[in-house]
């Protein structure tokens, strides 16, 4: 392994070991290989955002994780080297229209398959995080967990939750009074205290109303 100034030999190994999977595959003959992992499957308000991303092999991006893992000014500064160093990286939506009508896991592998379909290089390979995308023309290995598996899963992680947290930043302004800004849409207890007073907005998933019901009590709680 080659040194790399001013990284503990530690993170080293523990971004070379995220990159097994993408070398078991290039020894098979994979040259693209896309990892697709999507954000926002829980939240009550918002798209489902997905992301794919094309590595070169072995790229070092120290801090590259699971993006729940990492803080969000970090995820921000990782989301731009990822952009940038990639061999090719893309972002698909699926809007909460789709997401009542279809059912969330429905609605986020539309999303996967997006991305994917939007990269501007055609994968050999996909790496998903989670299940097999049913139907997807290009051969698949499903990896539970696959965000603290896979390097280019990874690095979806990090592009799609990006993705998804800007958009519900500028989603805040549209819709006030929720904290979207601060909540993402999840079901925070000020996002549920909001929902009690203002009721649900056009951007909340209407499927997701038994998770919105906040009762009596702890609305009186949350108000202490």
């Amino acid at each position: 392994m080659a040194e790399v100034q001013g990284v503990s030999l530690e993170e080293q190994e523990r971004v070379a070991a995220l990159y097994t999977w993408e070398r078991r595959l290039q020894r098979q003959g994979a040259v693209h290989i896309a990892g697709v992992d999507e954000a926002g499957r829980g939240p009550l308000a918002g798209p489902v955002t997905a992301a794919a991303v094309i590595l070169p092999p072995g790229l070092f991006i120290a801090g590259l994780n699971d993006s729940k893992k990492i803080p969000p000014a970090r995820r921000r500064q990782l989301a731009g080297i990822i952009k940038k160093e990639s061999l090719a990286w893309a972002v698909g939506w699926a809007s909460v229209k789709e997401i009542d009508c279809l059912n969330i896991l429905v609605a986020s592998r539309w999303a996967m398959w997006r991305a994917l379909m939007a990269l501007p290089i055609k994968p050999d390979h996909v790496l998903v995080d989670g299940f097999k995308l049913p139907g997807f023309p290009v051969p698949q290995t499903p990896l539970v967990g696959g965000d603290a598996l896979s390097a280019s899963i990874a690095a979806a992680s990090i592009l799609a939750k990006v993705a998804r947290d800007e958009l519900m930043v500028a989603y805040d302004a549209v819709f006030p009074g929720y904290g979207l800004a601060e909540n993402k849409g999840y079901p925070t207890p000020e996002h549920r205290r909001a929902l009690a007073c203002l009721g649900p907005s056009s951007l909340h998933r209407l499927s997701f109303k038994n998770a919105m019901v906040v009762k009596s009590r702890d609305f009186h709680k949350f108000g202490e």
